[in-house]
């Protein structure tokens, strides 16, 4: 058993999850863990649905072909592809040099913090991030960051996981994340992973207060809508100020 392995497991026994500097390095190495099969447990997970939320992600950034957007734990490059796809000149950032590795994709990639991106203030046009906002250590420094190098009138698109409104739907949601998802990620890849990951979800505030805090941070229009019967939410803004002139 690896040493994440063994730390996550430890966690789910106590109940607990890690802050600060113990959460990155857990998230850093369980991520480097599970690389080499994150795509195909992903696929299962959601039935292929995230790639479509992904889809339409994309298509709400609103940004034209040209424009230059980051995606913040880019991992194997599912969101860097399609902006490509579109278009758009994307850059990657993962804390994960495993997930880096195992892209297929031909974005440029750089390791790095998402609490700490490698970009001027107003560089990009506009910032997404897949499913990770619950991974870093910080949720207000990280939307702080993305108005710090998304530049005025730019555009973000933030997916992340949710549960449905309807209580049938919400009890058989929680049925598959916390009993259907460990299983798959037992048989397939990490097992301790995969417990961690549902239990990640403590860490999201509220629909609302996430709404804030985005709004918070310097960003203006924030607009909220979920997919797969409330199974995953998108939060989109634009960035506070008056366009200056970046394309």
């Amino acid at each position: 058993m690896s040493t994440t392995s063994s730390a996550t497991d430890a966690l789910a026994e106590r109940g607990t999850l890690p802050e600060g500097p113990a959460k990155a390095a857990m998230v850093r190495a369980m991520f480097d863990t599970i690389a080499s099969r994150y795509d195909l447990v992903n696929r299962l997970m959601t039935f292929g649905l995230d790639v479509r939320w992904r889809r339409v992600a994309v298509r709400a950034l609103g940004l034209p072909r040209g424009s230059r957007v980051v995606d913040v734990a880019c991992g194997t490059g599912d969101f860097c592809r399609l902006l490509a796809d579109a278009g758009i000149e994307a850059l990657g950032v993962d804390l994960s040099l495993g997930m880096l590795r195992a892209g297929r994709h031909r974005t440029p990639c750089v390791q790095a913090d998402a609490l700490a991106l490698p970009l001027r203030a107003g560089a990009v046009d506009g910032a997404t991030c897949g499913f990770a906002l619950r991974n870093v250590t910080d949720l207000a420094a990280l939307l702080a960051e993305l108005a710090r190098v998304v530049r005025p009138g730019g555009r973000i698109a933030l997916l992340e996981v949710h549960q449905p409104a309807s209580p049938v739907l919400r009890a058989g949601h929680a049925l598959w994340f916390r009993r259907g998802v460990p299983l798959i990620g037992a048989l397939l890849s990490d097992a301790a992973a995969y417990r961690y990951l549902p239990q990640s979800v403590a860490y999201l505030p509220a629909p609302e207060r996430l709404r804030a805090m985005v709004h918070d941070a310097g960003f203006r229009t924030v607009g909220r809508r979920t997919f797969g019967a409330g199974a995953a939410q998108l939060l989109t803004a634009t960035r506070a100020g008056h366009p200056s002139g970046a394309s």
